[in-house]
């Protein structure tokens, strides 16, 4: 099954806090005919968007559940703390979760970092999002606990992080429907694993056609080169090497 077949485009999702430039540059540099769409979606619909058909793959946090999907880790983010400027926190440079426990923490329900049991106190009511979340921290009424590129992406300058050194930590992947593994899907794999263009994965270049040789005229003498011997001696016309040394002329007695 070709990718023409699936959808006029590549559909890639992708959840808050990646960001797949890098990897649409190399896709339509390698693919310009094959047009990209990108769709933002939530952490908590990512996977019902793949499984319905929504998109070809998209990037999404681990964990995948079920076995209908395929999932490819990419790389692990750093877990940190969002906090106010002026809160005692942005005085260290890490912490760790128990120095969060007499602060009131904030466990949005879009929360991806899976805590068995959230550190600090938790608030009354749990924010729907995470920029929610963002907004009650910059108000004062707590702390929260996030993979970094969300604290990157949620960025206000009254508010700073820090790390939390044993933190969960967030793992992002790219996935995909098992069933659906187009050869459009398998270009993009190849792109994010860093492939080559001219990887057994990737689309092979059209090969280079020999160049053709120009036919020699029949009967026609080819002319020595420049400064190539011809085996006869210049001087004395026989086939001598040249510059050969004369012997002297016997005397007679």
């Amino acid at each position: 099954m070709t990718g023409s077949e699936v959808s006029p485009s590549f559909r890639l999702a992708y959840v808050p806090g990646v960001t797949p430039s890098k990897w649409v540059r190399i896709w339509n540099e390698r693919l310009p005919d094959v047009p990209l769409t990108l769709l933002a979606v939530s952490p908590g619909e990512a996977l019902d968007v793949l499984r319905g058909g929504g998109a070809d793959a998209g990037f999404v946090r681990l964990p995948v559940d079920g076995t209908d999907l395929s999932a490819i880790p990419l790389y692990t983010e750093a877990t940190v703390v969002v906090v106010p400027k002026d809160h005692v926190v942005a005085a260290v440079d890490e912490v760790t979760a128990e120095d969060l426990a007499d602060d009131v923490v904030l466990h949005p329900l879009d929360d991806t970092l899976g805590w068995e049991r959230p550190p600090g106190r938790p608030a009354i009511e749990r924010p729907a999002t995470t920029e929610d979340a963002i907004e009650l921290v910059a108000a004062g009424v707590g702390l929260l606990v996030v993979p970094q590129s969300l604290a990157r992406l949620h960025h206000r300058k009254d508010l700073t992080y820090r790390p939390v050194t044993d933190a969960p930590e967030s793992r992002v992947a790219l996935s995909w429907p098992e069933d659906k593994t187009t050869e459009w899907v398998e270009d993009f794999i190849g792109i994010v694993r860093g492939r080559t263009v001219n990887s057994s994965r990737g689309r092979s270049p059209e090969p280079a056609q020999p160049k053709s040789k120009r036919p020699e005229k029949s009967g026609a003498q080819r002319k020595p080169a420049a400064g190539k011997a011809t085996g006869k001696n210049p001087r004395s016309g026989s086939g001598g090497p040249k510059g050969a040394k004369r012997g002297k002329p016997r005397r007679r007695s």
